[in-house]
């Protein structure tokens, strides 16, 4: 488990410094993005994955990985967005939306350990293909949560699905390194 740690916080370094880097470059105007738009987002780079998963040829350079790097990175700024509610403006700036990063990747990373511990890291044993499309399924919930005006009668709430898809591609990614 403590290796999952180390490594779940490397990949996260990653994401944090791109994510920092888009900050520096672009501004908060992901801030007006509605949850359904963030949410169709990352369910382009998740259909995006599972073609370049299933196609040899690719026309873009852009590979799986910077794909589940978006995943986690959107879906960060999906659950900034639950917390703070949708802007008109970009109202962020840097030092505020990491913090912001910061927190809802510690509630995200505590998760990832809970689950971890009953699992057993059942995840290791998984293929990255199953984890595109596990993160394919819980978006096509997300949809239908959104759909229906976040009500659920039994189901967990957005929140809980955005979460399993950042460390669903945060999985991947581990796999994929250690597939090197």
């Amino acid at each position: 488990m403590k290796k999952t740690s180390q490594e779940y916080d490397k990949i996260i370094d990653l994401c944090r410094t791109l994510f920092i880097h888009k900050m520096t470059d672009y501004g908060s105007a992901w801030r007006i993005l509605r949850l359904p738009s963030l949410t169709d987002q990352i369910f382009i780079k998740a259909q995006r994955i599972r073609s370049l998963q299933e196609n040899q040829v690719r026309k873009i350079e852009e590979d799986e990985k910077s794909e589940f790097i978006g995943i986690i990175n959107y879906s960060i700024m999906a659950l900034i967005q639950l917390e703070l509610g949708v802007a008109d403006q970009p109202d962020l700036d840097t030092v505020q939306a990491t913090e912001q990063y910061d927190v809802v990747i510690g509630h995200t990373k505590k998760l990832m350990e809970a689950k971890n511990h009953d699992y057993g890291e059942a995840w290791r044993e998984m293929r990255v293909s199953s984890l595109t499309d596990l993160i394919l399924q819980k978006l096509l919930r997300v949809k239908q949560i959104e759909d229906n005006q976040g009500k659920t009668l039994v189901s967990e709430g957005i929140d809980a699905n955005y979460q399993d898809m950042i460390n669903y591609a945060v999985f991947a990614l581990i796999l994929m390194e250690q597939d090197k």
